[in-house]
């Protein structure tokens, strides 16, 4: 059996989902674009927006602090609810993040992503609505791109394939505007030019977040062309482009 049948390598623009996309695809190609919009990529554009550096890390435990002091850096809350330290996965909490402030920002899905793609040899980015345009931009020099939505999980920790995520890979594909896409960058960017924008705040994920008493983030994470900047995972963090 070919043992290539994944890479969609006769495209351009390629899309695959989640952790193993990232482990199987990501040396492949030129530029990575990993899109986590309920929250992490989220979280990542408005600290970037403000200066701010944001590295990821995969796991929530003591290893989490450690990288952080090897770093010079803060550590965010574990929990998105606010716990005695100062940020969180929480976009809202992150607003007013001051420039050249370092932070270690762990999730199991948008973070787990960058830190797997950081030594794969191509370009990585952290994409969302609120980034599109931004992405798009910094990605456009770069000849083969895959876009990888994280998705989110069950509670069994298996991939639940999310509608913002899917999306909003399909919006950073159509603002690429290449010719060269695979069926399932294609079928994403149909489904973002398909999709009511609106609908998206009555998804799976947002009515998650607007049960656990979070709907501000629901519209800093479906916001979008609203910030300049690209970010890029450099030297361990995501910095603005």
């Amino acid at each position: 059996m070919n043992e290539t049948w994944y890479q969609q390598s006769r495209f351009d623009v390629r899309l695959e989902w989640g952790q193993n996309a990232a482990k199987q695809l990501a040396r492949h190609v030129d530029c990575v674009v990993i899109v986590d919009v309920m929250s992490f990529s989220s979280c990542v554009s408005i600290a970037n927006d403000n200066q701010a550096h944001i590295y990821p890390w995969p796991w929530k435990d003591e290893s989490a602090r450690r990288f952080a002091q090897e770093n010079g850096a803060d550590v965010a809350s574990f929990t998105r609810t606010f716990a005695g330290d100062r940020y969180t996965l929480s976009p809202a909490s992150l607003l007013t993040i001051p420039a050249g402030h370092r932070l270690v920002l762990p999730s199991p899905n948008g973070s787990t992503l960058s830190f797997q793609a950081r030594d794969c040899g191509a370009a990585v980015f952290s994409g969302c609505f609120r980034n599109r345009a931004a992405t798009a931009r910094a990605c456009a020099a770069f000849k083969h791109i895959v876009v990888i939505p994280a998705g989110e999980r069950w509670p069994d920790g298996s991939l639940r394939p999310a509608l913002e995520d899917h999306l909003a890979a399909g919006a950073i594909i159509a603002a690429l505007g290449r010719e060269s896409m695979s069926p399932e960058a294609r079928a994403a960017m149909a489904a973002f030019n398909a999709c009511r924008q609106e609908d998206l705040y009555h998804c799976s994920s947002a009515n998650e977040l607007v049960a656990r008493g979070f709907a501000d983030d629901v519209a800093l994470c479906l916001a979008t062309d609203v910030s300049p900047y690209a970010c890029r995972l450099s030297d361990g963090c995501y910095q603005p482009v």
